[in-house]
């Protein structure tokens, strides 16, 4: 492959893999926030998550010669981040559930988890805060399995293909889990209809989508 037809992350990689400091800083800039925002989702703790962040960021440091470029930079930099979040879990006896008023942090930046709507009345309001907490309720009693799968797919809008290349599994038995995880929540939530991001985030009653 000639360096015209390399991606930028390919030349990054590369000039960082000869040991170009400045080359994986860029690297690292344009994938932090996704690092982070990962973090954030899994284990719902802004300060668990910075530190996941940066032992992620450090792992694939030292590990950078080991990237043979069989996935994308993005793909194996989750995948070191997910592991990062297991490791997490693992150290907790037993996890914590994020604050519904925590503010998220997506690719557009700051937003809150909960939305001014002047025409909900404090019992409105009350009826939200519920769902938001039952729905979180629910899906930290499921097991790791279904949890990742819940989390990636409905939560976070992640790709089959995406979550089949960060977890190192084939596509089949993605699906197979997914379906699994969503039976497995259904069983204990009931409606799979209110698990959307606007209900999660907001504890608002949207039309039901796709899963």
């Amino acid at each position: 492959m000639n360096q015209v037809s390399k991606s930028l992350d390919e030349l990054l990689v590369e000039r960082a893999k000869n040991g170009d400091a400045e080359a994986f800083e860029r690297l690292i800039q344009q994938y932090e926030k996704k690092v982070y925002n990962f973090a954030y989702r899994y284990v719902g703790n802004p300060e668990d998550a910075a530190d996941i962040a940066q032992e992620a960021l450090v792992r694939a440091y030292t590990s950078l010669s080991n990237f043979r470029g069989n996935s994308s930079f993005q793909t194996w930099l989750l995948r070191i981040t997910y592991n990062a979040c297991l490791d997490e879990l693992r150290k907790r006896s037993r996890q914590k559930l994020t604050s519904i008023d925590e503010t998220v942090f997506g690719d557009e930046g700051e937003m809150a988890r909960q939305f001014a709507d002047t025409a909900d009345g404090p019992e409105a309001l009350v009826e939200r805060e519920e769902l938001q907490r039952t729905v979180h309720e629910t899906i930290k009693e499921l097991d790791d399995e279904h949890r990742t799968m819940i989390l990636m797919r409905d939560l976070q809008g992640y790709s089959y293909n995406q979550i089949a290349d960060v977890l190192g599994l084939n596509l089949g038995t993605v699906k197979s889990r997914i379906n699994r995880a969503r039976q497995a929540l259904k069983e204990k939530f009931g409606n799979l209809e209110l698990l959307t991001p606007r209900v999660v985030y907001s504890g608002r009653r949207g039309k039901s989508h796709e899963l």
